[in-house]
């Protein structure tokens, strides 16, 4: 009998750091070797600082954090304004968090742009904002991953390209496809795109497929 997925450790059903710092690494398919390769620090330190044993200096954040291709706000709280309550299961459009991939980092020379809508990676689905500047892709070419993947266009045009096959959306169009399909997206219009995406699981790697383990 499948058991339910045991949740990280919560602050006032908040994350903590250390957790929202597993969270993050492992969504990226980072090994805790692989953090310690990129951070210069040891395996049982990082492992102490995803448990919160240890509290991270500001200057060892800042290297947990370009090691995981974040801005070190990604692990504030997003204001003294904010409801700890409301923190749970709402972000307010000021507060979204911009998301880089493990091997592409901060998409911006691609004109694209991801952001989180949901309240934390740690979840078994994830839902994101993509702006798309004209000419803009996810890259030359087609990439896969694993699980599923849904979206709704809420401006401009998106050319959408699942496994060889070319789709032209526009505003108020939806798709949804197995991410294990080659899939593209392009904008070959003269304005920005904007669409709304829901993956799961939950994975900010990029061109890989992946077998469940």
């Amino acid at each position: 009998m499948a058991t339910a997925k045991k949740p990280d450790r919560q602050f006032n059903g908040i994350l903590s750091l250390g957790a929202e710092i597993r969270a993050l690494r492992k969504v990226k398919g980072m090994t805790l070797t692989e953090f310690a390769e990129k951070t210069h620090k040891s395996i049982g330190y990082l492992s102490q600082v995803e448990r919160d044993i240890t509290k991270p200096s500001a200057g060892v954040l800042q290297i947990i954090s370009e090691a995981l291709g974040v801005d070190v706000g990604w692990f504030f709280p997003p204001g003294d304004d904010v409801d700890p309550k409301e923190q749970r299961y709402i972000v307010r459009a000021r507060n979204r968090r911009r998301i880089a991939y493990s091997d592409m980092g901060f998409t911006d020379y691609l004109g694209m742009s991801d952001f989180l809508l949901s309240t934390n990676v740690d979840s078994n689905l994830a839902m994101g904002l993509t702006n798309l500047e004209p000419q803009g892709s996810t890259g030359d070419d087609a990439y896969t991953y694993r699980g599923e993947e849904a979206g709704y266009i809420l401006d401009g045009t998106v050319d959408l390209t699942i496994d060889g096959e070319s789709f032209v959306l526009v505003a108020g169009d939806s798709y949804s496809f197995p991410r294990t399909l080659p899939h593209r997206f392009f904008n070959a219009g003269p304005d920005v795109a904007t669409f709304i995406w829901v993956i799961s699981p939950v994975d900010l790697r990029s061109n890989y497929v992946t077998d469940e383990t």
